[in-house]
């Protein structure tokens, strides 16, 4: 599908299934924006794919999704810049060996990889609806079958930390938003969905130091590629088949149904509102429904 005269906005587009969704974006013919924590490899990207696309366009925004004082601050810069956006594709992710807080004091993976995703969803959503029929795309992930819930009690894991499992539970919270904002969202124009874009050979867990980048060198002879892992973003993103679905979970382009959990809507509400307390966004703020 082309998407000439689209507006594409990608996080965590530096590397792995975030630059290759930029760049076939970018190759179908949307203008493409690419928001990163670190503005030379956000650079670097961008000589890439113009590398491959030379008319390619792009604009870059950096932010530390880890920072919700960023996230508002480069939401105001887009919705400054971008007078359209058709897709938002929610591909930055974080893992961390041992437990970490953010600037917010909040445990530093379910502060980028649910939070992040919420917030700044949740800011551009003015500009998403002003250029409808327009589409969300979360990454989220198989792991959310690490976890039998949301752990409302201590969503930060201040007791029982281990990565696999924080981790886990960040995905199974980006699949229980996707489910909520599509109902809030519907008859809206704008379309959500996430997916699990299978076992790749990422940048993911790199900043746990040198023994965890080896580790992940050696595991990833047996991954995907970060092209085959973009596949399914990019059929999000772009495919006429998918046109008007929404609140959907894909795997290898197909909508499938995941754990029991994540189907759970009493909880995904529930998680709205904790989100929205812990990112003090207002609720009329906040994707309307109720």
């Amino acid at each position: 599908m082309t998407l000439q005269g689209k507006t594409c906005l990608v996080t965590g587009a530096t590397s792995g299934i975030g630059e290759a969704t930029a760049l076939a974006l970018a190759a179908r013919g949307a203008a493409v924006a690419i928001l990163c924590r670190d503005a030379e490899r956000g650079e670097q990207t961008c000589e890439r794919i113009r590398a491959a696309v030379p008319d390619a366009s792009l604009r870059l925004y950096r932010a530390d999704l880890g920072s919700q004082a960023e996230i508002r601050d480069v939401a105001r810069e887009i919705l400054d810049t971008l007078p359209e956006l058709h897709v938002l594709v929610n591909n930055a992710a974080a893992l961390h060996v041992s437990r970490t807080e953010t600037i917010d004091g909040i445990e530093a993976t379910f502060a980028v990889n649910h939070l992040g995703y919420f917030l700044l969803t949740n800011l551009l959503l003015p500009r998403l609806r002003e250029s409808a029929p327009a589409r969300i795309v979360n990454v989220a992930s198989d792991a959310h079958k690490f976890v039998g819930g949301i752990n409302f009690e201590d969503p930060g894991y201040e007791e029982g930390y281990g990565a696999m499992r924080v981790y886990g539970h960040s995905k199974l919270a980006n699949i229980l938003f996707t489910r909520e904002l599509a109902r809030r969202l519907e008859g809206s124009g704008v379309s959500v969905n996430c997916l699990h874009p299978g076992a790749v050979a990422t940048g993911l867990g790199s900043n746990n130091g040198a023994w965890a980048r080896l580790v992940m060198k050696i595991v990833g002879l047996f991954f995907n590629s970060p092209e085959q892992g973009a596949a399914t973003s990019i059929h999000l993103a772009s495919s006429p088949e998918v046109e008007g679905v929404t609140g959907g979970y894909f795997v290898r382009c197909r909508e499938t149904e995941p754990a029991a959990a994540a189907r759970d809507d009493e909880a995904a509400r529930r998680l709205w509102a904790v989100s929205e307390e812990m990112t003090g966004l207002a609720p009329s703020a906040a994707a309307a429904g109720s």
